[in-house]
């Protein structure tokens, strides 16, 4: 709604074109209501909209799209607003087309193992959705509450479940989307074998909506475990802990999770949420792993460990809320890294599996050799060798100490974003992991849908 205490056309012919279309309602331009669109996550990074606008459909969206066209203002979408790179807020004015009213949710298809969601059914709906049915999406994560559907396709996010079922790239049946001039692609048809031409909804997938808005999504589902046990498992490094991993990939059918913590990542987490420490005893590393199959898998999981004697203490869950506590510990990271002093620098990278122990290793030296007051916290999925780099005290602006990890990244042969998306945070560092050719075909490819710069000006590419 308007607030502005005019009406919208006197204000902005834009706004007022908006409005026609979406209702005066879903047109937000106070400062008060579009704040909690215009800063991200971290708090690091934050800018002013035109507007934000929240269509109810697709069809609303490319009308949308097209009155900004016609008024040559640029476009950013928005989904739970739970990025960490600043890749989904406003920074130059951009008309904010949030997708928080497009929560659709088709019936399950039982028979192909496929449900079609709206762009803006948060992870936790689309989870309770497929359970309901029998089935399990594959892609979950801390911020399932906030985070949608079309925000893990447009950056292509991977989460916790990635070593068993893969990243949301794997989960990508089809997309509904909005291409730059208001023209909509759909294939929702869930086809598992099409070779037409391009695969237009991968490329969308891991855009950083700078191709097109992502509407509704064809995904795949998997069928719901009927048990699960998670495990904490004590290591005395990355080094073990990657050992454990090996093991246990080898010896169990279902390894669903392989998370790694550490002792100063716990510490963090008891302190600000409370709860109790999980060993008497304290362990420089921990790795949390989840097991899930057709029958108990505690017994089998149970004989794996014991066969590993790099494994100096572990705890089992096996029911509901014995499990939740151990995630917790996992899971409340990320809160708890930011309750501490200024906006931690938040790094998401991967490197080659042999490679973790060393990275987990030289990031804390790096990083001292700039600033020997900064705290380095260390947490990730062992299985996917992605590392979550989180430094604590530097100033939010001083890039010096990112700059440091991210090449350090590019010598063990790694990527500077592994599920986070580049957004304006990574920008001047792409070529840390893109040659010049890459990166020329991708902006032709921007050139060629977006030949204006529209959607998400000063994402992935240096407008």
């Amino acid at each position: 709604m308007s607030t502005t205490g005019s009406p919208p056309a006197a204000a902005d012919p834009l706004v007022a074109a908006l409005s026609d279309i979406v209702g005066d309602d879903h047109v937000l331009t106070d400062a008060a209501l579009t704040a909690a669109y215009e800063t991200d996550w971290t708090r690091r990074w934050s800018g002013r909209a035109r507007c934000v606008v929240r269509p109810a459909d697709t069809d609303q969206t490319a009308v949308v799209v097209r009155a900004c066209v016609e008024h040559d203002a640029a476009v950013l979408a928005q989904g739970g607003n739970t990025g960490l790179v600043g890749g989904g807020v406003p920074r130059g004015g951009e008309v904010v087309v949030s997708t928080g009213r497009l929560t659709g949710l088709d019936p399950v298809d039982t028979v192909a193992g496929q449900v079609t969601a709206g762009a803006g059914v948060t992870i936790a709906a689309l989870h309770d959705h497929a359970a309901a049915a029998g089935f399990a999406y594959g892609v979950d994560l801390g911020a399932r509450d906030s985070a949608t559907v079309g925000g893990t396709i447009a950056t292509a996010a991977g989460g916790v479940r990635v070593v068993r079922y893969g990243s949301t790239r794997a989960q990508v049946m089809g997309v509904e989307a909005v291409l730059p001039d208001g023209s909509v692609i759909s294939r929702l048809d869930g086809l598992v074998k099409d070779n037409v031409g391009y695969d237009l909804p991968a490329l969308l997938t891991g855009s950083e909506g700078t191709l097109g808005i992502v509407t509704r999504a064809r995904l795949r589902l998997h069928p719901r475990p009927a048990h699960r046990v998670a495990a904490l498992l004590a290591v005395g490094s990355v080094a073990e802990a990657l050992e454990v991993f090996t093991a246990l990939r080898a010896a169990v059918d279902e390894l669903a999770a392989v998370e790694l913590i550490t002792h100063e990542g716990i510490e963090l987490v008891v302190e600000h949420a409370g709860g109790t420490r999980p060993f008497d005893e304290p362990h420089p590393v921990c790795l949390l792993v989840e097991v899930t199959g057709r029958d108990d898998p505690t017994d089998a999981l149970a004989a794996a460990v014991a066969d590993l004697p790099v494994v100096r203490d572990a705890a089992v869950a096996a029911d509901p809320p014995a499990r939740a506590r151990l995630w917790r510990l996992r899971e409340g990271h990320t809160e708890a890294i930011s309750a501490v002093g200024p906006p931690p620098h938040k790094l998401d990278v991967s490197v080659p599996l042999p490679a973790l122990p060393e990275l987990a290793a030289r990031a804390p030296e790096v990083v001292a050799a700039l600033d020997t007051t900064a705290r380095v916290v260390l947490f990730g999925h062992v299985g996917d060798g992605n590392l979550h780099v989180n430094i604590i005290g530097p100033n939010p602006d001083d890039d010096r100490v990112d700059r440091a990890v991210f090449e350090l990244v590019a010598e063990l042969g790694g990527s500077i974003s592994a599920e986070h998306g580049i957004g304006v945070h990574k920008l001047a560092y792409v070529g840390l992991g893109r040659d010049a050719a890459d990166r020329a075909a991708m902006r032709r490819i921007k050139d060629a849908l977006d030949p204006d710069g529209r959607f998400n000006p000063g994402v992935l590419f240096e407008d």
